[in-house]
């Protein structure tokens, strides 16, 4: 009984040992087979923003999701990339819990006091969308109305700058899906948000007769950056990457396989240069 006791412990122990081992491998979402022995960074987005980033059923992609994973490619890295939301990907890097965030993040001041960025890697302006009929021409035509737009976001700040902080004009939501329901529904007369996202859903959805404007007197142009911890050394290797998958035309491939355009390459390297 006592030796058959020692058996069957040493058999559990063995077989402990040998789950362990084949526990402590990581899986890579993002990554094939070959990629076995690279180091893996948890990422951490927004998967409501499409065409950047976005659930398509169980699955993260996008415009940002594609480049990401050239970059990483690149720098040697394997991916396992999470929808946490947009507030919380903030919390996620501030506090190391991940290693890297992406989800069209604007590169400003107040941010970098707190986080790392990598080079620039798009550029960006804010637009406003209405329905086709609409009378708003320009930005300053959207005083009196209600705009809607997601919070904490440049849109946001757009709006808080032209109308007013706390303006009750200006209804915030956790997405811009929400936002720009929120105007088909007839709460708002426009939204404003990143050129990508709004000229992509009019051009997608053609018979809600949407339109674009732009106004590029009262928008800025912006630039969106990986967002890491402050500090971090992986900012010097994705940075060298990002170079890379410009110079060997693969950063451009990709932008105009999401965007049927090519990028306005001149100005992105100014802003790299710039940066650095």
């Amino acid at each position: 009984m006592k030796k058959r006791f020692f058996a069957i412990l040493l058999m559990a122990m063995t077989a402990l040992i040998v789950s362990a081992c084949g526990t402590s491998k990581t899986s890579d979402t993002s990554g094939t087979g070959s990629e076995a022995g690279k180091k893996e960074l948890r990422v951490v987005t927004d998967a409501a923003y499409a065409p950047f980033e976005y659930m398509e059923g169980d699955k993260i992609v996008g415009f940002d999701i594609d480049f990401l994973k050239a970059v990483a490619e690149e720098a040697g890295y394997k991916l396992k990339i999470e929808h946490v939301g947009w507030d919380p990907i903030f919390v996620e890097i501030k506090s190391e819990r991940a290693d890297i965030a992406i989800s069209s993040i604007t590169i400003n001041d107040d941010r970098k006091q707190t986080y790392d960025f990598s080079l620039p890697y798009f550029l960006s302006t804010n637009k406003i969308l209405v329905r086709e009929d609409s009378d708003i021409k320009s930005a300053a035509d959207l005083k009196g109305k209600v705009v809607a737009v997601q919070n904490g976001t440049t849109g946001q700040e757009a709006m808080d700058k032209l109308l007013g902080k706390n303006n009750e004009d200006i209804k915030k939501f956790e997405n811009n899906n929400l936002a720009i329901m929120e105007m088909m529904s007839g709460g708002a007369a426009a939204v404003v948000a990143d050129n990508g996202v709004v000229e992509v859903y009019a051009k997608n959805n053609p018979k809600e007769k949407l339109k674009v404007i732009e106004d590029s007197g009262s928008f800025e142009a912006e630039f969106y950056g990986l967002l890491f911890p402050k500090g971090t050394e992986l900012k010097a290797d994705f940075d060298k990457a990002i170079e890379k998958v410009f110079e060997n035309g693969t950063y451009e491939k990709i932008y105009q396989e999401w965007f049927g355009q090519k990028p306005n390459m001149e100005k992105l390297k100014e802003a790299q240069k710039a940066s650095k």
